[in-house]
């Protein structure tokens, strides 16, 4: 059976990219006060964008979708599941909300783990929510001419239960205990659930709503207001290798976590920046067309109305729309296609 001791992180020396990324980081956390007394009213906006952003983009990855417009609604609830993809979606969504509003009281146990699981699948018709997998699950590799091969084979079911309870009480511990910074046990202990693959279904979105819940409890809010997951959900080729990297000798307790702690860090990295980003191009004295510009000014490639909406959070819809009818009145934008499917693109004439 695997052991888990995280007491061993104690012994390692993390490469320099690692100490550079995690100072980064903490960098820009300390600023975060700062931008949170000053904006409100932008911080309400970018809430309620992350929270569909989050619950799309983490579905997505996992083949589950619908449209823009339900999302909201879903997101929203103002609207009733209507189909499997939308259940699952649904119980995201309260997972996520019940994250946001409550994590300094959800206690990293198997036994909450198990809640949370339920709480996902719980609208589905589904009936092994909020129970570890009763067979064996496999991570195939996909090819494109249809064939697959088996790429690395988790726990059986009978060490599952035993293996979750062990890596939680000893993220607890190393955590208690200051073993190693929060964000690099974070994605070892991550790494270590999506390895030891305890459910029959929801593992890879589990794996996402863990990843918050323990940046939260560590005092990395910035998931709360830039979508952790949809950036993944754009560098997911990467995101699949680098678990890929650390499942090699997994079992025998001889892996490398080392490019999923980067791959992990770099992404809260670019959330960051991002929000000091949204919060910093804002000026009390800019118009509603300066700050759309300057939005457009720094989009490179073919970009929507709903990006340049999500870029300036002190803007509503219809001054965005405003403003993008002068940029391209003025030969600044040029507009392409019609109705739901317009798009716009920098004109370097």
């Amino acid at each position: 059976m695997r052991h888990f001791n995280y007491e061993k992180l104690r012994e390692n020396l993390w490469d320099g990219k690692i100490v550079s990324l995690v100072a980064q980081i903490r960098e820009h956390k300390g600023k975060e006060s700062l931008y949170l007394n000053q904006k409100p009213i932008v911080l309400e906006r970018l809430v309620e964008i992350a929270k569909i952003q989050s619950t799309d983009s983490s579905n997505k990855i996992e083949g589950i979708g619908t449209s823009n417009a339900r999302m909201k609604q879903l997101v929203g609830e103002k609207a009733a599941p209507l189909n499997r993809d939308e259940q699952e979606i649904a119980g995201y969504r309260d997972v996520l909300k019940t994250i946001h509003e409550n994590y300094e009281n959800i206690p990293l146990k198997s036994s909450v783990i198990l809640q949370l699981h339920r709480d996902l699948l719980a609208y589905s018709d589904k009936t092994f929510g909020g129970r570890f997998k009763n067979t064996q699950n496999y991570i195939s590799e996909l090819y494109a001419n249809g064939s697959s091969r088996v790429r690395f084979t988790p726990l059986p079911p009978f060490e599952t239960p035993q293996a979750v309870e062990t890596i939680c009480n000893s993220y607890r511990e190393a955590l208690a205990n200051q073993i190693v910074d929060p964000l690099i046990l974070i994605p070892i202990f991550i790494g270590d659930f999506l390895c030891i693959h305890p459910f029959n279904d929801g593992n890879g979105r589990i794996s996402r709503l863990l990843t918050t819940l323990l940046l939260y409890q560590s005092g990395f809010m910035v998931g709360k207001f830039i979508s952790i997951e949809q950036k993944i959900e754009k560098t997911k080729e990467l995101y699949y290798d680098t678990l890929g990297e650390i499942s090699k000798g997994w079992h025998e307790g001889e892996n490398d976590y080392t490019p999923f702690i980067k791959y992990i860090l770099g992404i809260i990295l670019a959330c960051y920046r991002d929000l000091e980003s949204r919060l910093t191009s804002v000026t009390p004295k800019e118009t509603s067309y300066e700050i759309v510009r300057a939005a457009v000014s720094n989009t490179l490639g073919k970009f929507t109305k709903g990006q340049i909406l999500e870029l300036c959070p002190t803007i509503g819809s219809s001054s965005v729309e405003a403003a993008l009818k002068r940029l391209t009145e003025e030969g600044f934008i040029l507009r392409e296609g019609s109705g739901r499917s317009t798009t716009y693109v920098r004109s370097y004439d």
